[in-house]
């Protein structure tokens, strides 16, 4: 098959390790001809051009800058991205029949890109990966309301956008029950669950873990819990400053930060202040290294905003199960991040406005160290048997007529 796939996010090449890039190596691997339609924001200095890379074909399209940038540019580029995008694919991909339309949210302006593939491709099916519920997040975090002209604008993008998709891909039970919910002309049959995945290295099994520790100023003998990612609104970054500071005098377990994003500055703010010892904070690590530190530590930490009324689902997640490590999910009550854990007997689950439940989340792996093993070992089989890349290339590859 053609395949081609609509992201916001920046894919150079296929190499590296991600939930899309994973998913697209699959494609080409099982011998389909992939084109990935990617922004070149401003600030990288690229123009719109072609290339084939890894047996891939990137159209890497000149756009505003979509990330770490204000919010106005931001916006202005978003909006601006699907003719940005249509007008390249009409001159670099003109010639090309597509048998499958892929698309990522974020964004939800891609409604009319994928309208005039499907016309010129009327065979071919279009499949959502539906990765953020937008503009109700936004909405959710105080962004804008539901009477703004923004709030009228967005909605109206996201109708057509889940109106043209064929099928559309949640990372969740909970995501594809809050979409049928709250969108009564969808129909059941053409939404299912196509969680985050990815596909399984060589995990190292046998590496100096007290040795990395030791690199990074890491205590040897007590659990080490781990927040890996972006640190913006999302996150709910108050609270989990709210919690290292509800545990910061403990001399029983560490706390480890690895990310960057737009709250970075409040939480390196509060670490400044309060020197705790602790609570280690590394404002960006390379893949690799960082891959090393998570798997020197014992817990993955998962944050939400308690505001939220969709049912988020992170990818960091799929990193601490690929290491055998638990969790611990603080979030809303709407997401099954946290039930999910909790049934399966991989991690706990608390609301992400309560400090005693986080801590007696905290505490749980502290009193019962023998449990930590046990419950990774639970995770990693979990992400095995649903998390693995393979998953969610059948779920969509089931749709397609011409295969």
């Amino acid at each position: 098959m053609n395949v081609i796939f609509l992201t916001i996010g920046r894919i150079r090449e296929i190499a590296s390790r991600g939930i899309y890039t994973d998913l697209m190596r699959k494609f080409r691997d099982e011998g389909h001809n992939v084109y990935i339609v990617t922004p070149y924001e401003r600030q990288f200095t690229l123009p719109t051009s072609l290339s084939k890379i890894d047996k891939v074909h990137v159209l890497g399209v000149r756009s505003l800058n979509l990330q770490k940038t204000n919010v106005v540019e931001k916006g202005i580029g978003t909006i601006l991205l699907e003719f940005q995008y249509k007008k390249a694919i009409k001159k670099y991909l003109n010639h090309v029949s597509f048998d499958l339309i892929l698309y990522s949210t974020p964004p939800i302006t891609f409604t009319n890109v994928v309208r005039f593939l499907k016309r010129k491709n009327p065979n071919a099916t279009s499949y959502l990966l539906l990765k953020d519920i937008f503009p109700q997040n936004a909405v959710d975090l105080g962004m804008f309301s539901k009477s703004s002209i923004l709030y009228r604008y967005f909605r109206n993008k996201e109708i057509n956008l889940y109106r043209n998709s064929d099928y559309i891909g949640c990372m969740s039970p909970a995501n594809v029950a809050y979409v049928l919910e709250h969108n009564k002309y969808l129909s059941s049959e053409h939404i299912e669950v196509a969680p985050n995945s990815i596909e399984l290295t060589d995990r190292v099994i046998d590496f100096d873990r007290e040795g990395i520790r030791q690199k990074y100023n890491l205590p040897n003998s007590k659990p080490i819990f781990i927040y890996g990612g972006n640190l913006g609104r999302p996150q709910g970054i108050d609270f989990f400053i709210e919690c290292l500071d509800k545990n910061k005098l403990r001399n029983d377990c560490h706390f480890v930060i690895v990310g960057n994003g737009t709250e970075y500055h409040k939480i390196e703010h509060w670490y400044k202040t309060n020197r705790p010892k602790n609570v280690s904070l590394f404002a960006r690590l390379s893949k690799e290294n960082y891959d090393l530190l998570v798997q020197s530590c014992d817990v993955g930490l998962i944050f939400l905003d308690h505001r939220f009324t969709i049912p988020n689902y992170p990818s960091r997640l799929l990193s601490y199960l690929e290491y055998g490590m638990p969790v611990i999910a603080a979030t809303d009550v709407h997401t099954d991040i946290g039930s999910i854990a909790e049934k399966n007997g991989y991690g706990y689950w608390c609301e992400s406005n309560s400090t005693n439940d986080f801590t007696t989340c905290i505490n749980r792996y502290v009193n019962h160290p023998n449990s930590i093993k046990e419950m990774g070992k639970r995770g990693f089989q979990f992400l095995l048997n649903n998390y693995l890349v393979v998953n969610t290339y059948q779920s969509i590859i089931s749709h397609v007529a011409r295969i």
